[in-house]
């Protein structure tokens, strides 16, 4: 069996949950390795707090006697050396999962630090071991290398500062992400070492599930007594940390769980046969008259004659204002087929739900021989799972 990496990412404040929108890149980067990077808005919110705090209080504790300049500027550098420092764990985890044949879809810096984004599902437990210690492997290295360096070379206050809090800091959330809780990598550690030993990843993933939620609530209601009791501001940092860390083992749990119920299936049992398509060259006005007043889906395939360009969804045309609607086509506002998920009829349905899952759409064009036989919702798989449940002989006991 194999599984998937859902949008749930490494780390001590590194986690996310696995829903779509707040951990797309708001600004790309360009690319490392080969690997796209990018920054989501909510990075700038942290990036802010961390400077803030290792100027005003951290460096003046830690190196007296220097001006509020250099602290400034210690502050900022160190900062950015921090976020680069996440990004090389991510792409330590990237790289591996290259060679075990996963695709990556990119790198995100967010609220929490950062999140490398797979596309499809580990091929073995073996390789969820791999990736999982790849990243952790590369914080060792820094924050080892970092400390040992500040403390056998001669360097002046301000750079030993920076250096010293940055492999010092690294160590530390090592040891936060190494805990055996999903999704931090410990638990993903932990994940693969129950599914090798067992064969059953989805009783693995709860196992490591179990004890992330249980980490959560701890570090929920840890932070919730810091900052009642102390008055502490870190004590809300800690319980929001928790908090995401019980929704992504949650959604990981929940995804894993789906992905084994739907394993015997394949795309075409669930598919959405001869959907209703749009054609490329025809305005807004005409599509919204025509396909969406007949049938009012959320999306539609979009054709250049009989071949499928893409897809459209009702939310792509009213970004378009509708005294516009005459002079656009279709073709014009329409999601290229090269940005999305495309499937066959026979591929693994529980796959096909847990990428999904990561998609902002939450639809996929389904092809045969490259001509369009179909369109697969998360709508179309949730309704296969009630058929299912229902058709099931009732359980007895004895």
């Amino acid at each position: 069996m194999r599984t998937a990496e859902p949008a749930v990412r490494d780390g001590a404040a590194r986690g996310r949950p696995g829903s779509g929108g707040m951990f797309h890149a708001s600004v790309r980067l360009g690319r490392v390795a080969g690997v796209e990077i990018g920054v989501n808005w909510t990075w700038l919110v942290v990036f802010a707090l961390i400077a803030w705090s290792l100027g005003a209080a951290v460096f003046p504790d830690a190196n007296p006697g220097l001006g509020s300049g250099a602290y400034a500027a210690m502050a900022v550098v160190a900062a950015v050396l921090f976020f680069a420092s996440l990004l090389l764990h991510e792409l330590g985890h990237a790289v591996v999962a290259r060679r075990e044949g996963m695709e990556i879809e990119g790198i995100v810096l967010w609220l929490f630090g950062g999140v490398a984004q797979f596309k499809g599902l580990f091929p073995s437990a073996g390789a969820e071991l791999r990736i999982a210690l790849a990243g952790p492997a590369v914080s060792l290295a820094i924050g080892v290398g970092l400390i040992a360096f500040a403390v056998v070379v001669p360097l002046p206050g301000a750079v030993d500062g920076v250096i010293a809090w940055l492999g010092t800091i690294n160590v530390v959330l090592l040891v936060f992400n190494m805990l055996p809780a999903l999704p931090l990598d410990g638990g993903r550690v932990l994940r693969a070492l129950l599914w090798r030993a067992s064969g059953d990843f989805t009783r693995a993933t709860r196992t490591a599930g179990a004890l992330g939620r249980a980490f959560g609530q701890a570090m929920v209601a840890g932070g919730v007594l810091v900052l009642l009791l102390a008055g502490a501001p870190g004590g809300l940092w800690l319980a929001l940390i928790g908090w995401f860390l019980i929704v992504a083992a949650t959604a990981e749990t929940r995804l894993a769980t789906v992905a084994a119920a739907l394993r015997p299936l394949r795309v075409g049992d669930a598919m959405a046969r001869a959907p209703v398509a749009a054609q490329s060259r025809e305005t807004l006005a005409q599509f919204a008259a025509g396909e969406f007043a007949r049938s009012r889906h959320a999306a539609y395939p979009v054709l250049e004659g009989d071949r499928v360009a893409g897809i459209v969804s009702f939310r792509d045309v009213t970004a378009v204002p509708s005294d516009r609607w005459t002079a656009t086509t279709v073709g014009e506002v329409a999601r290229p087929l090269e940005g999305l998920h495309v499937l066959a009829p026979d591929d693994d349905l529980g796959e096909a739900a847990i990428e999904l899952s990561q998609d902002d759409l939450g639809r996929a064009l389904v092809l045969r021989d490259g001509a369009l036989a179909g369109l697969l919702s998360m709508t179309d798989i949730a309704r296969l799972i009630e058929l299912r449940s229902r058709s099931l002989p009732p359980a007895t006991a004895g």
